[in-house]
């Protein structure tokens, strides 16, 4: 069955349809949430919060997107809401980015790295803590473009943001994480 019959069907109240909807995307969900909050239980719980919602609106799903992107939409939500709770946290602020600190200057020589597996492990780390220390807003912006390889347009939509705006966070982002890597890579 397509999946647009099953949207149809869960709206209608079939809890079968419901239920292979959600078998679909909870990996989808659950990946994504632990991507922007990196913490199990949180992404758990975001996840279930988000299934929440869809069977509450799923009826407002007008099929104008594609279920996912309104889907990531609500998680996205759901994750920016979770992280508000927690604004004593401390994550690097681009907005403040004047001297353009975080735009890298020089480029470290990538080619001194002697083995590609050694290599390719410690990016992954280098990068995965470079990407914790970015705020949820950014992280959002990064991961829904970089990783998830939604386009400009579809990550504004999910987002709930101007193109500009996307724009501007994948910039910072991404240059904030070029610095770290590169810093990484100096030491």
């Amino acid at each position: 069955m397509d999946e647009i019959k099953i949207i149809e069907l869960a709206k209608s109240g079939d809890r079968k349809a419901l239920a292979s909807l959600v078998k679909m995307y909870e990996k989808t969900v659950y990946n994504f949430a632990f991507k922007i909050c990196r913490d199990r239980d949180k992404a758990e719980n975001i996840m279930q919060e988000t299934f929440l919602s869809v069977v509450k609106s799923l009826h407002q799903f007008d099929g104008n997107s594609k279920l996912s992107t309104w889907l990531y939409r609500i998680v996205t939500n759901h994750c920016l809401m979770e992280a508000r709770k927690f604004k004593n946290r401390h994550f690097i602020s681009l907005d403040d980015d004047e001297d353009g600190m975080y735009e890298n200057k020089q480029v470290v020589d990538w080619s001194s790295v002697p083995y590609k597996s050694t290599e390719n492990n410690e990016l992954r780390k280098i990068l995965d803590e470079a990407i914790s220390k970015l705020s949820p807003e950014y992280r959002m912006v990064f991961l829904l473009r970089d990783v998830e390889e939604f386009s400009t347009e579809e990550t504004a939509k999910i987002a709930e943001l101007s193109v500009p705006a996307v724009k501007s966070r994948l910039h910072r982002a991404r240059a904030f994480l070029r610095n770290e890597i590169n810093e990484a890579f100096r030491k």
